[in-house]
């Protein structure tokens, strides 16, 4: 099963069933993925939800993450500072790293940079190919 860390502007697109990557999100409560998070990871989710949405929502999105079984949480003591352009992007490559991730799931041009490092390596996917790959069964 693939371990993912999702970037929040990527959850924000998953979880209104209204959105064609709805499935994503369905996918996770089905157990098709695990979602890797960390403390700073589920702070800025729910602050930005909070923001676009409500408290309400983003509470209950964050509440939902952390009581499935398919969530798995990691606290990242070392921090590798590989994003310069966005510093806070790197939140979500420490938790990739420390989770070994399959992937950071992602349409933000700052994580494009991890392509180049070799070491080490963070692989990088989007959420359209993201989506092709669970619904497929990949």
């Amino acid at each position: 099963m693939r371990a993912v860390v999702i970037d929040t502007n990527c959850l924000l697109q998953m979880i209104s069933r209204h959105s064609p990557y709805f499935a994503v999100w369905k996918a996770f409560d089905e157990g098709k993925y695990l979602l890797c998070v960390s403390n700073e990871i589920i702070c800025e989710y729910q602050e930005i939800i909070g923001r676009i949405a409500n408290q309400f929502v983003a509470e209950n999105v964050v509440e939902f993450i952390l009581n499935s079984p398919f969530c798995l949480r990691y606290d990242p003591q070392y921090h590798f500072n590989l994003i310069i352009q966005d510093p806070d992007d790197n939140k979500f490559v420490d938790c990739a790293i420390i989770a070994n991730a399959d992937y950071i799931v992602s349409e933000d041009s700052h994580f494009k940079m991890l392509e180049t490092i070799h070491f080490p390596k963070v692989n990088l996917i989007t959420l359209e190919n993201f989506k092709s790959d669970i619904l497929q069964g990949g």
